[in-house]
């Protein structure tokens, strides 16, 4: 997890650093909808690598923002879910859903 002296100051700065690439919005995307497993993650985010979904997964679990459940089950079962501080970003993903749609609506 980033320390806190790490971050930014400007709270716009630390939102970008935490999810500002295109790969972690898309994953936060889904899984406002529902948990998700690795493979449904990747074959969902057309053009990602492996390498690419793991580390943003490991990156995102490690500050808080989504959670990784593993199954006692044989093979392992592993779902990915968002935590209650990447629920917390809902409305700014629904902000840039609705912004989106207006700007497609205007050209």
């Amino acid at each position: 997890m980033i320390k806190k002296e790490e971050l930014p100051d400007c709270p716009v700065a630390t939102t970008v650093q935490l999810i500002g690439n295109k790969w972690k919005l898309l994953i936060l995307r889904n899984l406002l909808v529902r948990p998700w497993r690795f493979n449904e993650l990747q074959k969902s985010l057309e053009g990602i690598s492996q390498k690419v979904l793991t580390d943003s997964l490991r990156s995102m679990e490690s500050d808080g923002i989504i959670t990784r459940t593993v199954y006692p089950e044989v093979p392992p079962r592993v779902e990915y879910a968002l935590s209650e501080l990447g629920e917390s970003m809902r409305p700014i993903l629904d902000a840039m859903q609705a912004w989106g749609n207006d700007y497609k609506s205007r050209i």
